[in-house]
């Protein structure tokens, strides 16, 4: 009988914090206090552990109520534990001067682990687009292995994307251009993560090889450019097409950019749609919040 990935059952994330039954949750259920030594990254963790404000003000936090929140992890064949959540709230102990940190152990397989580890960290705010990209592509990857074996690929990756938006503020289509970021270049990457290359333009580019996106790098550099989306969807098709070659790339970035236009909103029509005591900084951040979720809808 055929299934598919919204039919595969797996243990809700807060469910790692109750007590249950151990031999049915695959662990004793109860917090360790476990030596920062003995906890090791999750292998390919997708998630950022920066030395950034948010941190210091976890490291303070640990300092005067210690790890509120215990973290997950499971037993490693080397020795130690695998974290599986916890990789800041380790990091910001170890900056605090802690030896140790408040940890759940459990006996998960390696999807499992993918899919708590991806879900323990999904709805934080102010995620790189790298974070989402690479976790969106681990838990699609984990789906997989535990979805439909005997439908087409196409079905399959489907179900799974469908799957994965069911628990996230993403859609579905925006999962997938999540996605389709994994097959850029580390530094291509990294430059979305920089705000030097919009989202938009990057998802297009991903579709070039890894060798064009290497000469298309070289020439950005050169000219100082990054393409827009519509010169992005153009490399696109010109890759597609197999006619993609430096020359092109500089046409393309070279050609002039037609001058930006300037929209005047009149205050008297704006303020119709604003209750009277919002002030024009609140009217403005509205504003842009709308016109974001309608640029992501609709390009």
């Amino acid at each position: 009988m055929k299934s598919s990935a919204k039919n595969i059952q797996v243990t809700k994330f807060d469910d790692l914090f109750s007590a249950g039954n151990p031999a049915e949750t695959g662990g004793s259920g109860n917090v360790q206090e476990i030596p920062l030594t003995e906890l090791f990254p999750f292998k390919d963790h997708p998630f950022k552990v920066l030395d950034d404000e948010t941190m210091q003000d976890t490291v303070e936090s640990i300092k005067i109520h210690g790890v509120l929140v215990p973290g997950i992890a499971r037993p490693r064949a080397e020795g130690g534990y695998e974290l599986i959540a916890g990789h800041r709230r380790r990091h910001a102990s170890e900056l605090a001067g802690k030896t140790t940190m408040p940890v759940i152990v459990r006996e998960l397989d390696d999807d499992e682990a993918v899919l708590f580890m991806v879900d323990s960290n999904i709805q934080r705010e102010n995620l790189f687009p790298s974070e989402k990209a690479w976790a969106y592509k681990m838990k699609l990857d984990a789906l997989k292995h535990q979805g439909v074996k005997d439908t087409s690929r196409q079905l399959g990756e489907k179900y799974s994307v469908d799957a994965l938006s069911e628990n996230s503020n993403d859609s579905a289509r925006n999962i997938h251009r999540f996605i389709r970021l994994t097959e850029l270049l580390p530094d291509l990457l990294q430059m979305v993560d920089d705000k030097k290359l919009s989202f938009n333009p990057a998802v297009e580019l991903s579709y070039l090889t890894w060798e064009q996106q290497g000469e298309l790098m070289e020439i950005m550099g050169e000219l100082q450019a990054v393409p827009s989306l519509e010169q992005a969807k153009r490399l696109k098709k010109y890759s597609q097409e197999g006619k993609l070659d430096r020359n092109v790339m500089d046409a393309i970035l070279t050609e002039e950019r037609p001058a930006p236009v300037q929209v005047t909103l009149k205050n008297d029509r704006l303020q119709q749609y604003f209750p009277q005591t919002y002030t024009a900084k609140q009217m403005e951040e509205v504003i842009f919040s709308l016109l974001e979720t309608w640029k992501t809808q609709n390009t």
